[in-house]
């Protein structure tokens, strides 16, 4: 089982975040989905020269974006940008786009749940049509629903999989699952083949191992569905702002827009240290390893 990494909680030169995977051992990135920020031969050159490949990318569900917003323009507008991310994977070689239907970050509905379904359903298919032409597989991710209120269960995930398309699948991330599935195992099980992508951050959202989640477990239902998809390492680290963390503030951020640190600190995170950010992403792939047969 391939082990791949998100980049989206650290703002830092792409070369930077590529370098550090390559010596921590990681085999692939899933890579943010901002087509506008990552030109497909420029982000090419650097994988191939330190040998990391792209898995993917995932939406970057920021305000604005939304498949069941009730503006009509920005619903064509989320569509658009899905297609656009589903072409940046396809230029760089990458096999999936993990998709965040809905803003994350809004909780409330803006029209009925037949207006939104129907809606999310049309769009996905569009943005589907562009994938499939780039060999490029669709993946619904379900999130919390403090993140938001649309897709928060694997079943709910499988459904509008169903939906859209035969070639639609689901990514599951342990994070969200540890809040809203009653049985983690068994979401893994029931999501079955359909299953491509598993996003990795324990039940604190800290690196695997870091948390309660039952890791073996995981990994061995993982096996037993014949799972082929990666391992995709997601911890976001918070800042510690308490008399025991002796001061401590987030590091600088320099070059980061105000929409990529507003989407980490919605995440609970914030912008770690060189030092601490490289350990832990050396720490989530030594633990997993250690699972691995």
């Amino acid at each position: 089982m391939k082990i791949a990494m998100h980049n989206w909680m650290r703002p830092e030169p792409l070369e930077t975040t590529v370098a550090r995977l390559s010596d921590c051992g990681y085999d692939e990135i899933e890579i943010s989905g901002e087509p506008d920020k990552f030109d497909v031969d420029e982000t090419r050159a650097i994988l191939d020269k330190y040998g990391i490949g792209c898995w993917g990318a995932v939406s970057i569900m920021t305000e604005g974006r939304g498949l069941t917003l009730g503006d009509k323009y920005l619903r064509e507008g989320s569509i658009q940008y899905l297609q656009d991310c589903a072409r940046m994977v396809g230029g760089l070689g990458g096999k999936i786009l993990t998709t965040v239907p809905a803003t994350v970050g809004k909780i409330s509905p803006d029209a009925s749940i037949e207006e939104e379904w129907d809606w999310t359903v049309d769009g996905l298919k569009r943005v589907a049509d562009v994938a499939r032409e780039c060999g490029v597989t669709i993946a619904i991710e379900p999130i919390n629903r403090f993140e938001t209120y649309f897709i928060n269960r694997g079943d709910q995930a499988l459904a509008l999989a169903e939906a859209v398309g035969e070639d639609i699948c689901v990514c599951l991330d342990a994070f969200h699952m540890n809040i809203e599935e009653t049985d983690a195992l068994a979401a893994i099980r029931e999501a079955g083949g359909k299953l491509i992508d598993f996003h990795v951050a324990d039940t604190n959202r800290r690196p695997p191992g870091e948390g309660h989640y039952d890791w073996a477990g995981t990994i061995e239902t993982l096996q037993e569905i014949g799972y082929e998809g990666r391992l995709t390492v997601e911890f976001v680290n918070p800042i510690e702002r308490t008399i025991l963390g002796a001061g401590r503030e987030a590091a600088s951020a320099e070059g980061a827009s105000a929409a990529e640190l507003k989407f980490i600190e919605d995440h609970g995170g914030g912008v770690l240290t060189d030092e601490e950010y490289t350990e832990a992403t050396r720490s989530s792939i030594d633990y997993l390893k250690s699972l691995l047969p």
